[in-house]
């Protein structure tokens, strides 16, 4: 189960990156609205935060997920699974035609509620989180250049397999050291 939080939270985060805005803290997203079918909440950043911290839902993150029928610690899981990732090699991923298909793919999953300029937000997001080497999902939705994030759930087990099964093969290239 953690080896598919980690490839469910790596694709999330491959998707954040490709979506690409300069992130800054006055722009950082404050809220998700996360969708599930016709189901739909909006949830402040906090509350995944604090979620993803001590592993407690707020009142209405827990409601969702209560509804949706999932777990509070499948969510901290990935939220929190921290993935290596070579910034320089994201970066020449991202900007190469598969990376531009990989943002049009996620970005149909993951994007600002205006639809407007997601591919380079979430681009710009994914970069950001990547530069310590280790990006996380709650760290790419946390610098997300836009006030609102819009996922839909129930989209991104369909969106991770289309992106695993084009990069599946250069993974380990994606996950490796700086050259």
């Amino acid at each position: 189960m953690t080896h598919f939080i980690q490839k469910l939270s790596a694709v999330g985060l491959g998707c954040c990156v490709v979506l690409g805005f300069g992130p800054n803290a006055a722009q950082a997203a404050e809220q998700v609205v996360l969708t599930y079918g016709d189901l739909s909440m909006d949830i402040p950043i906090q509350d995944l935060s604090d979620l993803a911290e001590t592993g407690e839902p707020s009142t209405e993150l827990g409601l969702l997920l209560a509804l949706a029928n999932q777990e509070p610690e499948t969510l901290q899981e990935a939220l929190t699974g921290s993935v290596p990732m070579n910034p320089w090699v994201l970066g020449l991923v991202l900007n190469s035609p598969p990376g531009d298909w990989m943002l049009e793919q996620v970005g149909e999953t993951i994007q600002s509620s205006s639809g407007a300029g997601s591919d380079s937000a979430l681009k710009a997001a994914l970069e950001v989180a990547a530069d310590d080497g280790q990006m996380s999902l709650i760290e790419v939705m946390q610098v997300y250049p836009s006030p609102e994030i819009v996922v839909q759930g129930d989209r991104l087990m369909e969106t991770y397999s289309q992106v695993y099964d084009l990069f599946g093969p250069w993974w380990d290239l994606i996950m490796g050291t700086e050259p």
